[in-house]
């Protein structure tokens, strides 16, 4: 769509001091979409600059004219939750409105404060308004637990589901929130390990879940062996959806059991690079990690939660003790840094280090 509107025509060296200008005075249509050609830059207006302000407008850019031009409309942009609770929630329950969720595939999961319960079913209304790919709204009604890493959520907006596809840097996995643990939010970390994976390796992905990192590892390294261990049934049923869904039937070969189970009866000694996403307790899985790299040594990423006063350094020395208890070394760490804050003053870290 697109309208008249008086504006401000401009040499382009003067655009920005022009546009600061008109701002400050007010008088700029911020829903038009401002024009430019080889020379000039036009600024839509809201109304006729008064005397006042077309003397300093005079006095600071000294070369302008008014014209009449057709400018497009701009789109309007999505509103926030925020926006949209304004007027349903007080300004002090609005303060306390959670700013970070989980998006997975067309399902929203939210952690909602105890003060706002009795405002679930319009906090999750709302979100389906902010969120227009957004079908389900779950909330999270207790902390990860268990061996299978499950949180129990409600269901407060939308379709009762609890199943969807997830896309993420061109692969997708079918997720389903309440049966198997899947986080968005290590999909940086996804992208990242498998594009250092290297031609020709082994790797043993220890707590595969539903496949982040062993899927995408073999999409983008297509003579690379993935062994995808998961203890829960759900995750490796949904696995082995994913597998045949990317197309890497020959590349992942899905695992259920025990870690400590599949290293002994079928992963002695294979793997050139370990992933030990387990952060709540893989400590107690290093053994099986070094028993899992091969003889001539390997990488392992190292996925755990540290809490101050705890530091990274405290965590290196804590993975190199344990390791030495194998009878292996950490030859180096390769890398070791902080990936997000999980809670007040704790923070999820990886490490990447070199097995001797």
């Amino acid at each position: 769509m697109s309208e008249r509107s008086l504006c401000i025509k401009v040499k382009k060296i003067k655009g920005e001091k022009t546009l600061i200008l008109a701002k400050k005075l007010g008088i700029t249509n911020s829903e038009l979409k401002i024009q430019q050609n080889t020379n000039h830059i036009y600024i839509p207006l809201v109304r006729n600059p008064d005397e006042t302000e077309l003397a300093k407008m005079n006095g600071q850019l000294l070369d302008f004219e008014l014209e009449i031009k057709v400018f497009t409309k701009k789109k309007p942009q999505p509103k926030t939750l925020h926006q949209v609770l304004e007027g349903h929630l007080s300004p002090n329950l609005l303060a306390i409105l959670p700013r970070a969720l989980d998006i997975i595939g067309d399902i929203a999961v939210i952690d909602i404060p105890p003060e706002l319960k009795k405002h679930k079913q319009v906090i999750g209304e709302a979100l389906l308004k902010a969120h227009k790919n957004v079908r389900t709204v779950l909330a999270k009604v207790g902390a990860v637990s268990g061996t299978y890493r499950l949180r129990e959520l409600e269901m407060i907006a939308g379709d009762k589901k609890t199943t969807t596809i997830h896309k993420e840097h061109g692969c997708q996995f079918q997720v389903d929130v309440a049966t198997a643990y899947f986080s968005p939010r290590l999909s940086h970390e996804h992208k990242r390990v498998a594009s250092i994976v290297q031609k020709g390796e082994t790797v043993v992905d220890l707590f595969a879940g539903v496949g982040p990192f062993s899927v995408l590892i073999a999409r983008k390294n297509a003579d690379t062996k993935v062994y995808a261990v998961d203890i829960n049934p759900e995750a490796i049923e949904l696995l082995k959806r994913n597998i045949r869904l990317n197309r890497v039937d020959n590349r992942v070969i899905p695992i259920l059991g025990d870690a400590e189970q599949a290293v002994g009866d079928k992963l002695l000694g294979v793997a050139d690079r370990v992933i030990m996403n387990l952060p709540e307790k893989a400590i107690e899985f290093v053994d099986i990690a070094c028993k899992a790299v091969k003889p001539s040594g390997g990488v392992v990423h190292y996925y755990a939660f540290i809490r101050l006063p705890d530091t990274l350094e405290d965590a290196q020395q804590r993975f190199s003790e344990a390791v030495e208890k194998t009878g292996r070394k950490v030859d180096t760490f390769l890398s070791a840094k902080t990936i997000r804050e999980t809670a007040p003053y704790e923070c999820q870290i990886v490490l990447d280090a070199k097995i001797h």
